[in-house]
């Protein structure tokens, strides 16, 4: 059966995809490069905050191929699917398989850990993130221990996602990157989606973004 393009990523789910992966980017220029000054790092790290409680909010709220009900899959779906991958032809998914949809939520979980043990981290000597003296020293170090450790694991996870899209693109041949782009895929049949708005994405992200400007602007008083 021929395969058409239809829509299947909204607008702010790509904007999102897009902009982390130049945020985590930007980051690791900055603390491990250091091609940039450790204040951007902070500035990125609350950009990159807002923009992954922005992805748990829509994950709820947003549209259905964006939503955890909808690719969060049971163990019995993903243990059925998991034999799929050797199969040479693309999956029939609208959006995340079973498997991706957990490697979704992992990414998220790590970069909100990571994110949020930012605003407790320090170097003891002129880097402060803006709760670090809300808590002992000791839970700073702990927490800045943690951010650093959380690098490692980031870094895991980014490893796996570009072998399990170069393995998609190669051996399934199915085009995930330029969907991400396009919002669109190629299907047997036009998927059951649903699109929320761009003005609820808009409301959504700017509560998000004032949480994290609130943390920032009085955490630090």
């Amino acid at each position: 059966m021929s395969a058409s393009l239809y829509r299947v990523w909204d607008l702010p789910t790509r904007i999102f995809h897009w902009v982390v992966a130049l945020l985590v980017l930007a980051q690791w220029c900055s603390a491990e490069w250091n091609l940039l000054s450790m204040d951007w790092h902070f500035r990125f790290g609350y950009a990159l905050l807002a923009l992954v409680l922005f992805r748990i909010v829509w994950g709820f709220v947003g549209s259905d191929s964006a939503r955890f009900a909808r690719f969060l899959a049971g163990p019995s779906r993903v243990a059925g699917y998991a034999p799929t991958l050797a199969r040479r032809e693309p999956s029939a998914h609208a959006g995340h398989n079973p498997l991706g949809g957990w490697a979704v939520a992992a990414m998220l979980s790590v970069l909100l850990m990571q994110s949020v043990t930012g605003l407790f981290a320090n170097d003891d000597i002129s880097l402060y993130g803006p709760l670090s003296e809300r808590v002992s020293a000791d839970t700073a170090g702990q927490l800045t221990s943690i951010h650093k450790s959380l690098t490692d694991v980031l870094v895991v996870l980014i490893g796996l996602h570009l072998t399990a899209v170069t393995w998609y693109s190669v051996w399934k041949r199915e085009r995930l990157v330029p969907a991400m782009f396009t919002g669109r895929k190629a299907l047997a049949a036009e998927p059951a989606v649903r699109f929320a708005g761009h003005g609820r994405a808009l409301l959504v992200f700017a509560a998000c973004s004032g949480v994290v400007w609130a943390v920032v602007e009085f955490g630090s008083r």
